[in-house]
């Protein structure tokens, strides 16, 4: 009757383990597609200015588009910022903390624009390049970071580089 137990045991717990991969495995089916979304850097706007300590806030805008025929949500995109080839900062677009019913869905297809604001400070970057962005002379900016893509299985972070 012990080696019965025993057999019994050891075949659950290959049950259980076999489920796990199951479950690991299906939820890689997803990759790919999400691996196929595209960012591009569309918009860079001065919203505000405050001449007292010499800071900025600028609105930053993605477009994302779905290519594939899998659904997903984009919950952060970390990014480091440049115009004109000088490094401005890091910046971030979060909806980590929205659960993810409440994020924007890109169905296939899909093609929409995410802003976030970013902070600009005369302190961190060169006064002239400060200045030729309040007065809207740069030529480029240029953002390069990791996307981050969800579905309710898979979650990738996709490197990008991408300009205006």
């Amino acid at each position: 009757m012990a080696l019965q137990s025993k057999l019994v045991v050891y075949a659950a717990v290959a049950g259980l383990l076999g489920m796990m991969v199951a479950i690991v495995w299906y939820a890689s089916l997803d990759n790919s597609a999400l691996e196929q979304a595209e960012i591009e850097l569309t918009d860079v706007e001065v919203i505000s200015v405050n001449k007292i300590e010499n800071t900025a806030e600028l609105k930053v805008t993605f477009l994302i588009k779905n290519p594939s025929e899998k659904t997903f949500t984009v919950p952060l995109i970390n990014y480091q910022f440049y115009a004109d080839g000088e490094l401005l900062g890091s910046g971030q677009y979060s909806t980590g903390d929205i659960v993810m019913t409440g994020r924007a869905i890109f169905s296939s297809g899909a093609e929409i624009p995410l802003s976030n604001t970013f902070d600009l400070s005369k302190v961190d970057v060169k006064g002239e390049i400060y200045q030729a962005v309040l007065d809207d002379e740069i030529s480029s900016f240029r953002a390069e970071g990791i996307l981050t893509t969800e579905t309710a299985w898979s979650l990738i972070e996709k490197e990008f580089v991408t300009s205006t």
